[in-house]
């Protein structure tokens, strides 16, 4: 079956009102050459009723890079779901490997989370991956499958067809060590094919994108693969002519 590629830029903690503009202005300038690909941009939470205005007339959805998992009450600092929905979004990322690592959102967090953002009506993108420490002991596959356990324990597997689900391997993600396309696809082969143990029809249809340091010159040859559907893209979406090569490889 074929799958629509999708590019999520994750801005992370970047960006002001004046590097914004200038970057959104840059890719609505090259969106014409990026083909059917799904093009979708999270910047940090301020900024994006902003972005939004920014979208307007185009095909670029807007998303956010994390939500609370509680219903709107006493929760200060916090952004709740239904929030998000007001200003216009349409995405939101899930158990991000900074938020798993920094703020110890644990499998059951991330889990109710997802939860909470598709009964909200967003689309949740899903972060799985291991560590440095969990790839060399070999227990890839145990990591991952855990933390898609969760969420279909959870939720069911049928929900994963509701969402997106993004592979990042930690240990290639700033540390100077690089996945090779062959292993990227060897990850998201193994995703599909737990899935499909539960659902073929969910295997079949879920975009399953890499978030492991892609850029314009990796791009082409990760998206290439079987089992990848695009990406999820950290430093290199905050370029914008960057951003919009790795859009075009889709």
């Amino acid at each position: 079956m074929s799958r629509q590629t999708m590019v999520a830029g994750n801005w992370k903690m970047n960006g002001s009102m004046g590097s914004i503009d200038t970057l959104m202005s840059g890719i609505k300038a090259g969106l014409a050459d990026t083909g059917d690909t799904a093009v979708v941009v999270c910047p940090p939470t301020i900024y994006i009723q902003t972005v939004k205005s920014l979208a307007e007339g185009t095909k670029i959805e807007v998303g956010a890079q994390n939500l609370s998992a509680e219903a709107p009450g006493a929760f200060t600092g916090e952004m709740s779901s239904c929030m998000l929905t007001d200003t216009g979004c349409k995405y939101v990322i899930v158990g991000h490997s900074e938020r798993r690592a920094y703020y110890h959102e644990d499998d059951m967090m991330v889990a109710k989370k997802y939860v909470v953002a598709l009964e909200a009506g967003l689309v949740p993108i899903l972060c799985v991956g291991e560590t440095l420490e969990e790839r060399e002991a070999n227990i890839t596959e145990q990591v991952v499958g855990r933390q898609l356990d969760a969420v279909i324990a959870l939720s069911g597997v049928d929900s994963l067809a509701k969402g997106v689900i993004a592979y990042e391997p930690v240990w290639a993600i700033g540390t100077g060590k690089t996945a090779t396309p062959e292993q990227a696809q060897e990850v998201h082969a193994f995703i599909r094919q737990k899935i499909a143990t539960l659902s073929a029809d969910v295997a079949s249809t879920v975009q399953v994108l890499y978030g492991g340091s892609v850029k314009g010159a990796n791009a082409a040859e990760l998206f290439a693969k079987e089992d990848i559907d695009g990406g999820l893209i950290g430093g290199a979406s905050l370029d914008a002519d960057e951003f919009l090569t790795i859009c075009k490889a889709g």
